[in-house]
Protein backbone atom coordinates (compact mmCIF):
# COMPACT_ATOMS: atom_id res chain seq x y z
CA UNK A 1 0.00 0.00 0.00
CA UNK A 2 0.93 3.74 -0.28
CA UNK A 3 -0.54 5.91 2.61
CA UNK A 4 -0.33 9.88 1.73
CA UNK A 5 -1.12 11.27 5.19
CA UNK A 6 -2.60 15.31 4.41
CA UNK A 7 -0.43 17.85 6.48
CA UNK A 8 -3.68 19.26 7.29
CA UNK A 9 -3.56 20.60 11.36
CA UNK A 10 -6.58 18.44 12.11
CA UNK A 11 -5.08 14.92 10.75
CA UNK A 12 -5.00 12.37 13.13
CA UNK A 13 -1.48 10.79 13.22
CA UNK A 14 -1.62 9.25 15.88
CA UNK A 15 -4.88 6.97 14.94
CA UNK A 16 -3.32 6.77 11.62
CA UNK A 17 -0.15 5.12 12.85
CA UNK A 18 -1.68 2.58 15.74
CA UNK A 19 -4.04 1.74 12.55
CA UNK A 20 -1.32 1.07 10.55
CA UNK A 21 0.80 -1.06 13.11
CA UNK A 22 -2.42 -3.54 12.69
CA UNK A 23 -2.31 -3.70 8.93
CA UNK A 24 -0.38 -7.06 7.77
CA UNK A 25 0.41 -5.63 4.12
CA UNK A 26 4.03 -3.81 3.92
CA UNK A 27 3.02 0.35 2.90
CA UNK A 28 5.32 3.14 2.30
CA UNK A 29 4.18 6.40 3.78
CA UNK A 30 4.16 9.92 1.81
CA UNK A 31 3.39 12.79 4.39
CA UNK A 32 2.70 16.60 4.35
CA UNK A 33 2.84 19.57 6.95
CA UNK A 34 1.15 22.00 4.66
CA UNK A 35 -0.47 23.79 8.29
CA UNK A 36 3.03 23.11 10.27
CA UNK A 37 4.74 24.74 7.47
CA UNK A 38 2.40 28.09 7.57
CA UNK A 39 2.41 28.39 11.28
CA UNK A 40 6.20 28.00 10.78
CA UNK A 41 6.12 30.91 8.27
CA UNK A 42 4.50 33.35 9.97
CA UNK A 43 6.39 32.95 13.20
CA UNK A 44 9.79 33.30 11.12
CA UNK A 45 7.49 36.64 9.24
CA UNK A 46 8.27 34.59 5.90
CA UNK A 47 4.47 33.90 4.83
CA UNK A 48 3.55 31.60 1.74
CA UNK A 49 3.09 33.23 -1.49
CA UNK A 50 0.39 30.91 -3.52
CA UNK A 51 1.03 31.57 -7.33
CA UNK A 52 -1.87 30.49 -9.59
CA UNK A 53 -1.26 29.13 -13.34
CA UNK A 54 -2.75 31.18 -16.74
CA UNK A 55 -4.19 27.48 -16.98
CA UNK A 56 -5.53 27.35 -13.09
CA UNK A 57 -3.40 25.66 -11.08
CA UNK A 58 -1.87 26.82 -7.84
CA UNK A 59 0.97 26.30 -5.99
CA UNK A 60 3.07 27.49 -3.51
CA UNK A 61 6.04 29.96 -4.93
CA UNK A 62 9.34 28.39 -3.22
CA UNK A 63 11.87 30.76 -3.67
CA UNK A 64 15.25 29.75 -1.47
CA UNK A 65 13.53 30.80 2.08
CA UNK A 66 10.30 28.87 1.41
CA UNK A 67 12.64 26.43 0.60
CA UNK A 68 14.22 26.58 4.19
CA UNK A 69 11.04 26.74 5.97
CA UNK A 70 10.00 23.37 4.24
CA UNK A 71 12.85 21.99 5.24
CA UNK A 72 11.86 22.76 9.15
CA UNK A 73 8.33 21.86 8.87
CA UNK A 74 8.27 18.56 6.56
CA UNK A 75 11.41 16.92 6.72
CA UNK A 76 12.35 18.27 10.49
CA UNK A 77 9.27 18.66 12.90
CA UNK A 78 6.48 16.23 10.87
CA UNK A 79 8.88 13.70 9.41
CA UNK A 80 10.41 13.05 12.86
CA UNK A 81 7.39 13.05 14.90
CA UNK A 82 6.06 10.73 12.50
CA UNK A 83 9.05 8.07 12.94
CA UNK A 84 8.36 8.70 16.93
CA UNK A 85 5.05 7.94 16.52
CA UNK A 86 5.65 4.97 14.62
CA UNK A 87 8.98 3.36 16.48
CA UNK A 88 6.41 3.65 19.71
CA UNK A 89 3.70 1.60 17.93
CA UNK A 90 6.48 -1.34 16.59
CA UNK A 91 6.84 -0.09 13.27
CA UNK A 92 10.99 -0.04 12.30
CA UNK A 93 10.46 3.58 10.06
CA UNK A 94 12.91 5.26 8.37
CA UNK A 95 12.51 9.06 7.51
CA UNK A 96 13.58 10.46 3.90
CA UNK A 97 13.26 12.84 1.95
CA UNK A 98 13.60 13.26 -2.01
CA UNK A 99 17.55 14.52 -1.40
CA UNK A 100 18.20 11.27 0.36
CA UNK A 101 19.96 8.76 -1.70
CA UNK A 102 18.04 10.74 -4.73
CA UNK A 103 15.46 8.37 -3.93
CA UNK A 104 12.86 10.98 -5.36
CA UNK A 105 14.46 12.39 -8.67
CA UNK A 106 12.83 15.15 -10.19
CA UNK A 107 13.19 18.24 -13.02
CA UNK A 108 13.21 21.92 -11.92
CA UNK A 109 10.39 23.92 -13.50
CA UNK A 110 11.39 26.30 -16.50
CA UNK A 111 9.22 28.66 -15.24
CA UNK A 112 5.29 28.48 -14.65
CA UNK A 113 3.54 30.87 -16.34
CA UNK A 114 1.04 33.72 -14.44
CA UNK A 115 -1.08 36.61 -15.29
CA UNK A 116 -0.38 39.99 -12.53
CA UNK A 117 -2.14 43.18 -13.25
CA UNK A 118 -2.99 42.69 -17.11
CA UNK A 119 0.40 40.79 -17.83
CA UNK A 120 2.04 37.52 -18.41
CA UNK A 121 5.01 36.84 -16.73
CA UNK A 122 7.58 33.62 -16.46
CA UNK A 123 8.21 32.87 -12.57
CA UNK A 124 11.05 30.51 -12.04
CA UNK A 125 11.80 29.00 -8.39
CA UNK A 126 12.35 25.98 -6.87
CA UNK A 127 10.16 23.36 -7.50
CA UNK A 128 10.04 21.30 -10.33
CA UNK A 129 8.16 17.56 -10.76
CA UNK A 130 9.60 14.57 -9.71
CA UNK A 131 10.74 12.14 -12.68
CA UNK A 132 12.02 8.94 -11.17
CA UNK A 133 12.48 6.69 -7.97
CA UNK A 134 15.38 4.78 -6.22
CA UNK A 135 13.30 1.55 -6.17
CA UNK A 136 16.50 0.07 -5.71
CA UNK A 137 16.90 1.69 -2.08
CA UNK A 138 13.30 1.41 -1.60
CA UNK A 139 13.13 -2.17 -1.85
CA UNK A 140 16.13 -2.79 0.20
CA UNK A 141 14.52 -1.12 2.99
CA UNK A 142 11.09 -2.97 2.40
CA UNK A 143 12.82 -6.14 2.23
CA UNK A 144 14.55 -5.65 5.27
CA UNK A 145 11.72 -4.76 7.72
CA UNK A 146 11.80 -1.22 7.36
CA UNK A 147 9.40 1.43 6.64
CA UNK A 148 10.01 4.32 4.50
CA UNK A 149 8.46 7.32 5.61
CA UNK A 150 8.50 9.99 2.15
CA UNK A 151 8.52 13.64 2.65
CA UNK A 152 9.71 16.77 0.43
CA UNK A 153 12.27 18.13 -1.01
CA UNK A 154 13.31 16.06 -3.85
CA UNK A 155 16.33 16.34 -6.14
CA UNK A 156 16.79 18.25 -8.93
CA UNK A 157 18.75 17.40 -11.92
CA UNK A 158 21.60 19.21 -10.29
CA UNK A 159 21.54 18.40 -6.93
CA UNK A 160 19.31 21.54 -5.57
CA UNK A 161 16.38 20.43 -3.39
CA UNK A 162 13.22 21.26 -4.67
CA UNK A 163 9.14 21.59 -3.93
CA UNK A 164 6.89 19.46 -5.56
CA UNK A 165 3.56 18.07 -5.09
CA UNK A 166 2.98 14.99 -3.54
CA UNK A 167 0.53 13.66 -5.38
CA UNK A 168 3.01 13.93 -8.23
CA UNK A 169 5.30 12.00 -5.83
CA UNK A 170 2.37 9.40 -5.56
CA UNK A 171 1.90 8.99 -9.23
CA UNK A 172 5.67 8.31 -9.46
CA UNK A 173 5.89 6.12 -6.66
CA UNK A 174 3.07 4.08 -8.20
CA UNK A 175 4.62 3.70 -11.51
CA UNK A 176 7.53 1.88 -9.86
CA UNK A 177 5.93 0.35 -6.77
CA UNK A 178 2.84 -0.76 -8.31
CA UNK A 179 0.81 -0.64 -4.95
CA UNK A 180 -2.50 -2.61 -4.51
CA UNK A 181 -4.00 -0.09 -2.93
CA UNK A 182 -3.48 3.79 -2.65
CA UNK A 183 -5.02 5.63 0.75
CA UNK A 184 -4.94 9.08 0.68
CA UNK A 185 -6.21 10.54 4.14
CA UNK A 186 -7.46 14.11 3.87
CA UNK A 187 -9.66 16.40 6.21
CA UNK A 188 -12.64 15.73 5.13
CA UNK A 189 -15.09 11.95 4.87
CA UNK A 190 -13.80 11.74 0.88
CA UNK A 191 -14.39 13.52 -2.20
CA UNK A 192 -17.31 16.00 -1.54
CA UNK A 193 -19.54 17.06 -4.13
CA UNK A 194 -19.93 20.40 -2.20
CA UNK A 195 -17.01 21.75 -0.97
CA UNK A 196 -18.64 23.24 1.65
CA UNK A 197 -20.75 20.42 2.79
CA UNK A 198 -19.49 17.43 4.54
CA UNK A 199 -21.95 15.74 4.12
CA UNK A 200 -22.00 15.29 -0.02
CA UNK A 201 -19.59 12.92 0.22
CA UNK A 202 -19.38 11.24 -3.30
CA UNK A 203 -18.53 7.51 -2.26
CA UNK A 204 -17.30 6.11 -5.49
CA UNK A 205 -15.84 7.39 -9.09
CA UNK A 206 -14.86 5.66 -11.90
CA UNK A 207 -11.58 6.75 -13.69
CA UNK A 208 -13.76 8.25 -16.28
CA UNK A 209 -15.62 10.32 -13.91
CA UNK A 210 -12.22 12.32 -12.81
CA UNK A 211 -12.01 14.38 -16.59
CA UNK A 212 -15.52 15.85 -15.42
CA UNK A 213 -14.74 16.32 -12.03
CA UNK A 214 -11.50 18.43 -12.63
CA UNK A 215 -13.73 20.87 -14.44
CA UNK A 216 -15.96 20.99 -11.52
CA UNK A 217 -13.38 22.24 -8.84
CA UNK A 218 -10.95 25.13 -8.75
CA UNK A 219 -7.34 25.84 -7.10
CA UNK A 220 -5.53 22.68 -5.50
CA UNK A 221 -8.38 20.83 -5.83
CA UNK A 222 -8.31 21.06 -9.25
CA UNK A 223 -4.81 20.16 -9.08
CA UNK A 224 -5.69 17.35 -7.06
CA UNK A 225 -8.24 15.79 -9.65
CA UNK A 226 -5.71 16.02 -12.54
CA UNK A 227 -2.86 14.22 -10.55
CA UNK A 228 -5.74 11.50 -10.01
CA UNK A 229 -5.96 10.99 -13.21
CA UNK A 230 -2.63 10.50 -13.94
CA UNK A 231 -2.46 8.18 -11.07
CA UNK A 232 -4.63 6.08 -13.09
CA UNK A 233 -2.41 6.48 -16.06
CA UNK A 234 0.46 5.08 -14.10
CA UNK A 235 -1.40 2.05 -13.17
CA UNK A 236 -3.17 2.15 -10.30
CA UNK A 237 -5.90 -0.03 -9.95
CA UNK A 238 -7.79 0.98 -6.77
CA UNK A 239 -7.35 4.39 -4.75
CA UNK A 240 -9.53 5.50 -1.48
CA UNK A 241 -9.65 8.75 -0.15
CA UNK A 242 -10.59 8.78 3.13
CA UNK A 243 -10.97 10.76 6.64
CA UNK A 244 -7.41 11.18 8.49
CA UNK A 245 -9.44 12.67 11.56
CA UNK A 246 -11.16 9.76 12.62
CA UNK A 247 -10.09 7.30 15.01
CA UNK A 248 -8.79 4.46 12.69
CA UNK A 249 -8.26 5.75 9.48
CA UNK A 250 -6.67 3.24 7.73
CA UNK A 251 -9.27 0.68 8.77
CA UNK A 252 -12.09 2.60 7.90
CA UNK A 253 -11.10 3.39 4.09
CA UNK A 254 -10.14 -0.20 3.31
CA UNK A 255 -13.79 -1.28 4.43
CA UNK A 256 -15.22 1.23 2.39
CA UNK A 257 -15.51 4.51 4.12
CA UNK A 258 -14.35 8.00 1.96
CA UNK A 259 -14.28 7.96 -1.87
CA UNK A 260 -13.65 5.08 -3.82
CA UNK A 261 -12.19 5.23 -7.23
CA UNK A 262 -11.29 2.26 -9.56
Amino acid sequence: MIIKIGGGASINLEGIIKDLARQEEPFIIVHGANALRDQLAEKLKQPKKVITSVSGYSSVFSDEAAIDVMMMAYSGLRNKRIIELCQRNGINAVGLTGLDGRVIQGRRNRGIKVKEEGRFRLLRDFSGKPQSVNADLLNLLLDNGYIPVLTVPICDEDGFAINSENDDIVNTLQEQIKADVIIQLIEAPGFLDNPKDQKSLVPELSQLELASREEQVEGRMKRKMLALKKLFESGAQKVIISDGRVDQPISDALTGKGTVIQ
